[in-house]
């Protein structure tokens, strides 16, 4: 006992001997708890119906992203029977497979994003970015007029098609040689518009052909 107990004095007052044994248990617990994490997200696969952005809504994400867009919606439904009433069914991994960086979170200044694709028109949802009080008079969010002036760059899209490849995204020679022109006399107000208009779609179209899985 007496042994056990001077081992542990020298370690107390040594500052640097005991440092170090902190920082050894400190990244031991990290790793614990990261690896498993990381393993899993390994695992995640897209499933059936969901591709990378095309060309124009890869775009639009990247304006999203951009102007802030995910500092006040979140898009991560949780399992909460409140959030599933409002907004649709609750947000998977795989859902976001695609995302980088991936669009979840629980801040909401205004409402979730995750499954708005389809629930209003083009034209809704570009007034609804222009002058937002136009058509939700009690909102708070700022408006983007300028977007419909910006014209979108090809040549980065096509360099971000390349890039996102190189890390798993499963683009073609095909997608690259077809995206100039799909991007042609686009501005970013489109795109952006084409990105909402395609949240959630695929995820909930899977779900109605699966019998029994529409809620």
């Amino acid at each position: 006992m007496g042994l056990r107990y001077q081992h542990f004095e020298s370690i107390e007052k040594h500052a640097g001997k005991l440092g170090i044994l902190i920082a050894i248990m400190v990244s031991l617990g990290g790793l614990a708890e990261i690896t498993p994490l990381f393993m899993e997200a390994q695992k995640v696969r897209a499933p059936a119906g969901v591709a990378p952005y095309d060309a124009l809504r890869l775009a639009g994400k990247d304006i999203y992203v951009r102007e802030g867009c995910y500092l006040c919606h979140s898009q991560m439904i949780r399992t909460l029977q409140f959030e599933t009433q409002r907004y649709g069914d609750y947000s998977v991994a795989s859902d976001s497979v695609y995302d980088r960086p991936f669009q979840w979170g629980s801040k909401r200044t205004g409402p979730d994003l995750a499954r708005v694709g389809g629930k209003y028109s083009d034209d809704w949802q570009r007034l609804h970015l222009e002058d937002p009080r136009e058509v939700v008079p009690e909102s708070n969010m700022p408006g983007y007029p300028w977007l419909a002036r910006e014209r979108i760059d090809a040549d980065d899209i096509v360099a971000r098609m390349r890039t996102l490849r190189r890390l798993g995204d499963p683009y073609t020679d095909a997608d690259l040689a077809a995206a100039p022109t799909a991007l042609a006399g686009k501005t970013a107000m489109d795109a952006l518009v084409a990105y909402l208009q395609g949240l959630g779609v695929a995820p909930r179209q899977k779900r109605a052909a699966t019998p029994g899985g529409a809620r």
